[in-house]
């Protein structure tokens, strides 16, 4: 049962934060009043440097970090008082790993339609599905640790999907991976959308990537949302400010709103370390 204020007959917001707040052990706020909407079947991207609450406002959504009531709803549904009622409407894909390199792309999957309880009649059947969604079927019964970056991203969106979810969330789904692995992974997540029309909710340093895939992007900056339009509204509206001719980009946008204090951070778009770790770890 929903707990929101969505007329009779109406879809509600995939999402909503409402003034969406927290602070680790220290006080530092990595989340501060958050307000954000996402409807449902849109692709919506939640850009930022490193530090700037991505991820911890991501773990709030999937009731990893606990929140009071009345901040996040999925659906309808308050993370605070309907917890597994949001977990079953979800699916998370976090940056870390989470295939298992021991087991086959098949078990894999299976595991994770166990662990969501899809009914044992069904689960085979779901499993080939996903793994047929990702394009994954013919390495299906293949060791995972013999996979590939993209097709361990790829497995890694397999899992997420088998449940069926209303909303996939995905926290840098594709750093560490070469271009043409990125854009393989995109274009699984886009099919699987546009045949489901579930809603997808996703963190990226990939600035090109907002751009071409998002509906609408929410640039954040020190738990704070900076801006939020479509793409070529936030760089058309830069393009008019700045009144040179210049084809701004989005990442343009961002060093624009957010102003000097990027730099101090020494936060960047892409950070090279942690790059480098997960591609190594992905082959």
């Amino acid at each position: 049962m929903t707990d929101d204020n969505t007329p009779p007959g109406q879809t509600p917001a995939a999402l909503t934060c409402t003034g969406l707040t927290y602070a680790f052990g220290d006080g530092a706020k990595a989340v501060d009043g958050l307000d954000l909407s996402v409807a449902s079947g849109e692709v919506f991207g939640l850009l930022g440097p490193n530090g700037a609450g991505k991820t911890t406002a991501i773990r709030c959504v999937t009731t990893l970090l606990p929140v009071p009531a009345g901040m996040v709803r999925v659906f309808g549904h308050d993370v605070a008082a309907d917890r597994m009622g949001v977990r079953r409407l979800l699916s998370y894909v976090p940056q870390q790993l989470s295939a298992d390199s021991s087991l086959t792309g098949r078990e894999n999957v299976s595991l994770f339609a166990r662990v969501f309880d899809v009914p044992r009649k069904e689960r085979a059947g779901r499993v080939a599905e996903a793994l047929e969604a990702v394009g994954l079927t013919e390495a299906a019964d293949r060791m995972a640790g013999t996979y590939s970056g993209g097709m361990v991203r790829r497995l890694e969106l397999a899992q997420a999907l088998v449940s069926s979810p209303r909303l996939l969330i995905l926290d840098e789904p594709t750093i560490g991976l070469d271009p043409i692995a990125r854009t393989s992974v995109w274009e699984h997540i886009m099919a699987v959308r546009a045949a489901s029309g579930m809603t997808v909710l996703v963190t990226t340093h990939y600035m090109d990537e907002a751009e071409q895939y998002c509906d609408r992007v929410a640039l954040m900056h020190k738990g704070r949302i900076r801006a939020l339009d479509t793409p070529h509204r936030l760089t058309d509206d830069l393009r008019e400010r700045r009144g040179d001719g210049s084809s701004p980009t989005l990442e343009d946008v961002f060093r624009d709103v957010a102003g000097s204090g990027l730099d101090e951070e020494g936060g960047e778009f892409r950070d090279v370390r942690r790059t480098r770790r997960t591609a190594a770890r992905v082959g």
